[in-house]
Parts: C-alpha cells; sequence; structure tokens
C-alpha cells in the first residue's frame, strides 16, 4: 500500500507542466515572427517561469485533491485489512479443526476448505478492484488538476503580455532563472481565488 501512496501523491506532483504556454492573443504565429537580431536570435520575449513543486503544494485545488486521495487511500487499506485479518482467524480455527478431527465427514472438511478459497479469491478481487478504481479516479483527478491550470495560465498570460511560461521541476527544464521572473506565489495566489471548495465536498 506504500507504493500506492507514493503514486497517488507522485500522480499529482508530476501531472501538469511539460508546459510552454504560447499566449498573446495577438501572436497566434510562430515565435520565428518575432522581431530578430543580428544574432539570428529572437527578442524582445516576455518569459516567466512557475516552480511547479511550489505551485501544487500551495493550490487549495491541488492540496485537496492530494488529502482526499490519500484518506480514500487508507480507508481501502483499512478495509481489506480487516478482511484480511478475519480470514486469516478463520483459515486458523479450520486448520485447529481438521488437527483436532473435529469436522464430522471428510466431506464437510472439504466444503470448509473450498469456502475459505472462495473467500480469499473474492478479498484478492475485491482489491484489485478497489485498487484498480483508486487509480482511475487519481487519473481523472491528476487530468482535472492539468486542464484547471493550464486554463488558468493560458489566460494569465494573455492578460500579462507573456510569450512563454515555463516549468522549473528540479533541474528538468530551467538550469537558472532569474528570482525576479518566478511568478509562482502570483499564480499561485489568484488561483486560490478562483477555486470554489464546494466542488471538493461533492467529491467527499
Amino acid at each position: 500500500m506504500r507504493k500506492n501512496n507514493l503514486l497517488i501523491k507522485g500522480a499529482l506532483a508530476t501531472i501538469v507542466f511539460t508546459l510552454l504556454v504560447q499566449c498573446k492573443p495577438s501572436d497566434n504565429q510562430n515565435i520565428s515572427t518575432k522581431t530578430v537580431n543580428n544574432e539570428g536570435n529572437p527578442s524582445s520575449l516576455s518569459i516567466v517561469f512557475v516552480e511547479t513543486d511550489s505551485l501544487l503544494s500551495k493550490y487549495d485545488y491541488s492540496v485537496e485533491l492530494t488529502e482526499m486521495m490519500i484518506k480514500k487511500e487508507e480507508n481501502i487499506r483499512a478495509t481489506l485489512n480487516e478482511k484480511s485479518t478475519n480470514l486469516q482467524k478463520e483459515a486458523q480455527d479450520f486448520q485447529r479443526k481438521l488437527q483436532n478431527q473435529a469436522f464430522a465427514t471428510r466431506a464437510r472438511a472439504e466444503q470448509e476448505n473450498n469456502r475459505l478459497v472462495k473467500r480469499q479469491k473474492d478479498l484478492q478481487e475485491l482489491n484489485n478492484r478497489l485498487r484498480n478504481e483508486l487509480a482511475a479516479e487519481n487519473q481523472k483527478n491528476s487530468l482535472q488538476l492539468q486542464d484547471s491550470i493550464r486554463t488558468f495560465l493560458k489566460e494569465y498570460s494573455q492578460k500579462k503580455g507573456y510569450d512563454f511560461i515555463l516549468s522549473n521541476s528540479g533541474l528538468d527544464n530551467i538550469l537558472y532563472g532569474n528570482k525576479a521572473l518566478n511568478i509562482t506565489d502570483q499564480v499561485v495566489k489568484e488561483l486560490n481565488k478562483r477555486y470554489s471548495p464546494s466542488s471538493m465536498k461533492s467529491k467527499k
């Protein structure tokens, strides 16, 4: 279950940005249409970046999604552990009766054994079903979170006149960035203004 828990957190932590948002409302053309300097490089570009990890850890929607999925995983773990413990006790009781020759007939012992085997199979099927449902819900939530941020950044970049909003997640995309170009806090502030927690309550 610990692996599954990490997958839940990891999915929410990696979903959003391989993100280059090309934005200005009047600039739907290729970047090569920009003013070019003597070295043949584009100039006068407005480029900023967002720290992905910080955004996901501070955006209320992301935080609540993560907490909700962790709680669901914990509930699944508790349910499966309880059923597994009960089945183990029944199996131990069966073994004790078998050793003490407590069953009236061999057929009765085989009947009880078959029942326990079916219980074990049913428990495994329940485990697989609950985990698959959890993974599917997590994927759905991840896509919704991604869409929420993409939609906002497109509008935000048009409003601010940004040509590119880059993602900074460790050393993946930006090796160096001037702190003045880091708009993470502004983006988080605006995202949280738009977010309505009521939509989350209906999912719980």
